[in-house]
């Protein structure tokens, strides 16, 4: 075993034997085995220990352990005791979740301080399986066949290629010590339930079931990586993007296989699940133009054959804008206020405006339109809902939010972004301009 962690190690560029690594350890068999791989293949390591204090005296056992065995090595010994059923209480989470938390920003902390170069922890081939099947139940999809990487950012997983039984028999051969955790012989946890119960049933099946799980997942993970690429190509392709905007045209998405999973991926990254992603789809499928979904970031609007992505705006507090100032900001951009003559050639630019600085009264306001606003858009006579105003513009629902307004004595003087109301244009009697000019 020796010989094929090192083959392992160095084909896989994921240990450098002149740099020095913290490895996790819980003094169980895995760990312990890791360990004494490390030796052997002359990584240099130190030790990091998480007392959770879970099981008592038991727990404080597994550390006096640790302890000894770092002596033993002659190298540094780093311990963090947790009150994880307070931590897990705080968060209302699992006391399994707290653990996982509480371990891992402990891990980072200590590599960051030490300056080490990763950290190494004990899951093997068996481990992947369980956390294949757990991501399944999870309902994650393909990309839960991927499992844990043989490294990603500053976490290693040496091991990732040999089973349970290869560690079990290394250990026995090599007459290497370790501690039992009683609580992995529970079967309280999803993982335990996994491990004791669920998958040696399957393994009882045949006496290549094993194996050809392996090799199935190794094949389903090519096929997403495929997947991968193919949706990139898709999303260059078809996905169209104007200011904040993304927009897809339905038929691009319903005339293309797998558009289930080509619409869950586009919109994971903006906080969407896959129900709401079905429910997309077949509302589109229905042709129900109109429809708005939500996620915790982003509004997804379906506008007649488009599905458009947005950004929900941010919440608008008014501000105010007095005579002397120079410039205001708005999350749309900054804008520059400039006091022009009225003989100035006019910018037609629906991103500014320019005023008949006489007609307004400061100090102006800015704000979110509400519905039941009301003005006179340029060159109209009667005035127009905002609401209506817009819809004739065609903008899109998830625009509309944020769309803000320029008042002058509660007159509505600016739709920011699209039209200036008709009594305060400049006309041939016009002396002063106000320009509002986006930067």
């Amino acid at each position: 075993m020796v010989e094929a962690f090192i083959r392992h190690i160095r084909n896989k560029s994921i240990l450098d034997p002149t740099k020095t690594y913290l490895l996790a350890s819980s003094g169980g068999i895995d760990s312990m085995c890791l360990g004494n791989l490390l030796t052997k293949a002359e990584i240099p390591f130190e030790i990091a220990h998480v007392n959770f204090q879970l099981r008592g005296e038991e727990s404080d056992q597994d550390e006096e352990f640790l302890r000894n065995w770092a002596k033993t090595l002659e190298i540094p010994f780093h311990v963090h005791h947790a009150d994880t059923y307070a931590f897990a209480s705080e968060r209302n989470i699992s006391t399994q979740m707290a653990a996982r938390e509480i371990r891992y920003a402990w891990f980072e902390k200590l590599r960051s301080e030490r300056k080490l170069a990763g950290i190494i922890t004990a899951h093997h081939e068996d481990d992947q399986i369980e956390t294949i099947f757990l991501n399944l139940l999870r309902g994650t999809g393909i990309e839960g066949i991927y499992g844990m990487a043989d490294r990603r950012g500053w976490l290693i997983r040496p091991m990732l290629p040999f089973s349970r039984k290869e560690i079990e028999e290394y250990i026995l051969e090599n007459q290497i010590e370790w501690r039992e955790d009683s609580s992995n012989e529970k079967t309280d946890y999803k993982r335990n339930k996994l491990r004791h119960i669920s998958l040696p049933a399957l393994y009882e099946v045949g006496d290549d079931a094993k194996s050809n799980l392996l090799n199935s997942f190794e094949r389903l993970k090519d096929t997403g990586k495929a997947f991968t690429a193919l949706f990139d190509n898709w999303k260059s392709e078809k996905i169209k993007e104007s200011d904040d905007l993304q927009i897809l045209s339905s038929q691009d998405l319903l005339r293309h296989a797998g558009a289930s999973s080509l619409l869950y991926f586009w919109l994971r990254p903006y906080g969407f699940n896959s129900d709401q992603a079905q429910d997309i789809l077949e509302t589109c499928q229905f042709s129900e133009s109109g429809k708005l979904f939500e996620s915790s970031t982003h509004l997804l609007n379906i506008d007649r054959d488009q599905l458009i992505l947005a950004p929900i705006p941010s919440e608008f507090e008014s501000i105010s804008i007095s005579a002397s100032d120079i410039e205001f900001t708005i999350p749309e951009g900054r804008y520059e206020l400039l006091k022009l003559d009225g003989r100035e050639a006019l910018d037609k630019s629906r991103q500014n405006a320019m005023l008949d600085l006489e007609r307004l009264s400061f100090p102006l306001e800015i704000r979110t339109w509400q519905e039941g606003d009301r003005f006179i858009p340029l060159g109209m006579k009667n005035a127009k809902k905002v609401s209506d105003f817009l819809i004739d513009l065609k903008v899109p629902v998830v625009k509309k939010r944020g769309i803000k307004v320029l008042i002058s004595e509660d007159q509505i003087a600016w739709v920011i972004g699209y039209r200036i109301a008709d009594w305060v244009k400049s006309t041939a009697a016009t002396r002063k301009l106000l320009y509002l000019k986006k930067q």
